[in-house]
């Protein structure tokens, strides 16, 4: 198949250069958006993204994160708290969280009650990631009543203090003795600033602004302070991937996501297409609505198992992450757990035991 938009299949990093890591062990994380299918329903994409997580723990993945969107009709993730109750019910031992609830959107009591409440009822398993933007449109981040992006490190320690022994005068009561694991997001160095002057361990969305990522991981490692969280920078990188039958297969299955990415641009949100919709749909676009296609198809690390391989390999190489969170954004669960599978066995992923059991002889 040809793209007529002029992209070329991934070239994979040259071998010599990521030789080394294949001895390096790091943990692996999922981030799950919920998408939503062109005729089907949310209730169908939030099976999906339950048997996601329970696939990501069977195959040895150390936490599952869902997001916070609104109104956006690609993605049934709307309400993480909610939606992190039920998958850690329907899991026993990976770490579920949100990435991120969106600060702005919610009183930080509120947010520390939920999150509280929830590390109570699955002890040692709950994150909370938390983000600056609302994760929406103006208007519908005004029917939030969404604050300012202004106000986030002041809305961030109101929260912290409603938590343990904060000092914010009001206890969370549930989050009083259970303390998620609090994490900053960025995708710009705006996130990266904060999370190193608050000691706070780091996630950078790479799958959002690539060329940003080593920058803000500079920025974050070179002004980290230590704190009572934590004594030395902590950062996952969240990059996108998708895994084919081989690199053009790969770029086919990826298509989907690139029309929704331009119609969500072009403020005409919609399920996400099928392949052979998505494919149709590219003789009907310009130069500039294939460029936005184009753009979203290259940050995602796409092809073969063996390229996908190489392209993590080669991120790893250049940011030093301390842990990697995959994100495959296509609607088909399947597709998506194809994808974690075939993370989990190039880099040779192990389950959690759980307690009392041990593995057996290899």
């Amino acid at each position: 198949m040809e793209f007529p938009w002029g992209l070329d299949p991934p070239s994979r990093p040259c071998e010599a250069a990521t030789a080394n890591l294949r001895i390096v062990s790091v943990p692996f994380s999922v981030l799950d958006l919920a998408p939503v299918a062109a005729g089907s329903s949310a209730a169908d994409a939030l099976a999906g993204t339950t048997a996601a997580a329970q696939a990501a723990e069977r195959l040895g993945y150390r936490r599952f994160w869902v997001a916070e969107h609104h109104n956006i009709p690609a993605v049934a993730s709307t309400a993480p708290e909610v939606l992190i109750a039920h998958l850690a019910a329907r899991t026993e031992r990976i770490r579920v969280g949100s990435g991120g609830v969106m600060l702005p959107n919610h009183a930080p009591l509120a947010v520390a009650e939920r999150f509280g409440m929830l590390e109570a009822l699955h002890p040692n398993r709950i994150d909370l990631g938390l983000g600056r933007a609302p994760g929406t449109d103006q208007r519908t981040a005004l029917a939030l009543r969404a604050t300012s992006p202004h106000l986030f490190e002041a809305q961030l320690a109101e929260l912290r203090g409603h938590l343990g022994d904060g000092h914010a005068g009001m206890r969370a009561v549930a989050g009083q003795h259970t303390l998620p694991e609090i994490w900053m997001l960025g995708s710009t160095d705006g996130g990266a600033r904060i999370a190193a002057e608050l000691g706070l361990p780091f996630v950078f969305a790479h799958h959002f602004h690539p060329h940003m990522t080593e920058p803000a991981l500079a920025i974050y490692r070179e002004g980290f302070k230590p704190s009572e969280l934590l004594d030395h920078p902590r950062a996952i990188v969240a990059v996108a991937a998708l895994v084919g039958d081989d690199d053009r297969d790969a770029l086919r299955l990826a298509l989907p996501a690139g029309i929704s990415m331009l119609r969500l641009r072009q403020g005409r949100p919609a399920p996400q297409p099928s392949v052979a919709e998505a494919e149709a749909l590219l003789d009907t676009l310009g130069p500039n609505e294939l460029a936005v296609v184009d753009e979203t198809i290259r940050r995602i690390v796409a092809g073969s198992a063996a390229t996908v391989e190489s392209g993590l390999l080669d991120l790893l190489s250049r940011t030093a992450a301390d842990e990697l969170m995959i994100t495959a954004n296509v609607a088909d669960p399947g597709q998506r757990i194809r994808t974690l599978e075939a993370v989990a066995g190039a880099f040779g992923l192990v389950p959690a035991q759980p307690a009392g059991q041990v593995p057996g002889p290899s």
